[in-house]
């Protein structure tokens, strides 16, 4: 009986299968199909749009934190901008505000300036512009400080008008700068015209109410509420035919032979700032002659006519 070997090696622990490497040859070649079959026939198209639908909400989520995180970074950069963005419109909107006041006040000064200069050409005196900087500090005068003086021509007593009429004289001269008395001071006087009655008068400055009163005048004088009063030209200083004031009540009293006449000035001695210097009248008609001079013409006169009628007998009505 022939002798049997007896296996020695151990039993296997586990149940095996094929062996590795016939599983890996397996499985590699399963899947070299797979990617073949799936770019050619796209047979695993079904498969991953239902694993990936069946996925869709883990991916959500485990994305939860990411965008939350993403999310408050953003809120918190926008808010930055915002911030950022706000200051520099505010910025902006203050520079556009400044701008538009400047262009408002150019505007103004612009349609002032045209007025003015259509002014120049009714008044038949020597001018010059002026602009007007600030008023003189004593609070007990209506005074304005301009930016003429005696270097730029200015003369002492030159009339001052704006675009709406007589502002004021120059009563000081300095050589950058001259100081202009106001109408409404108590010590201005215009000899004025109405232009209704050419009744002529004078108006006084009342700066207790910042406006001007015709003094003087009789309490049956035509004076009407609305009349126009123009400057005489009497004075020598002013030209004629100026605008000056118009009224604005008569008080007929009976206590008193005068009436008590208010005006309006026609100019606006608080807000005008571009001015019209004007030369004295007096300073451009011509010298006044010397009494010998006086004397020599009112000589030759007579003699003269003597010697026309001589001439000209005809002319006298005397017969030949």
């Amino acid at each position: 009986m022939p002798l049997v070997t007896l296996d020695r090696s151990p039993p296997p622990f586990f149940k095996q299968g094929p062996s590795a490497f016939t599983r890996l040859m397996f499985f590699s070649a399963l899947a070299i199909f797979l990617m073949v079959a799936d770019t050619r026939w796209k047979v695993t198209q079904p498969l991953r749009a239902v694993v990936a639908t069946m996925l869709q909400p883990v991916q959500s989520v485990l994305l939860a934190p990411q965008a939350w995180w993403a999310d408050a970074g953003h809120y918190m950069s926008g808010l930055e901008a915002a911030r950022i963005d706000q200051h520099e419109s505010q910025k902006k909107a203050a520079a556009q505000a400044e701008r538009v006041m400047r262009v408002d006040q150019l505007e103004r000064e612009n349609a002032r300036l045209r007025e003015l200069l259509a002014l120049r050409p009714r008044v038949n005196v020597q001018s010059q512009a002026a602009e007007v900087l600030y008023d003189a500090p004593d609070p007990f005068t209506r005074k304005v400080v301009i930016d003429q003086g005696s270097r730029h021509g200015v003369i002492l007593g030159s009339p001052v008008i704006d675009d709406a009429g007589v502002l004021g004289q120059v009563t000081r001269v300095y050589p950058l700068t001259s100081e202009v008395t106001l109408v409404t001071d108590k010590d201005a006087a215009v000899p004025v015209v109405n232009g209704r009655t050419r009744q002529r008068g004078v108006a006084y400055g009342t700066p207790q109410v910042l406006g001007m009163e015709l003094r003087f005048m009789a309490g049956n004088a035509d004076v009407q509420v609305g009349d126009e009063l123009q400057t005489s030209g009497l004075d020598g200083v002013y030209p004629a035919g100026l605008p000056v004031a118009k009224v604005a009540r008569v008080d007929r009293r009976a206590d008193s032979a005068f009436a008590r006449i208010v005006l309006t000035p026609k100019s606006e001695p608080d807000n005008s700032r571009h001015v019209l210097l004007l030369h004295p009248v007096a300073d451009q008609l011509p010298d006044r002659p010397s009494e010998a001079e006086a004397l020599a013409g009112g000589a030759s006169a007579p003699a003269s006519a003597a010697s026309a009628h001589h001439a000209h007998p005809a002319a006298s009505g005397a017969k030949p």
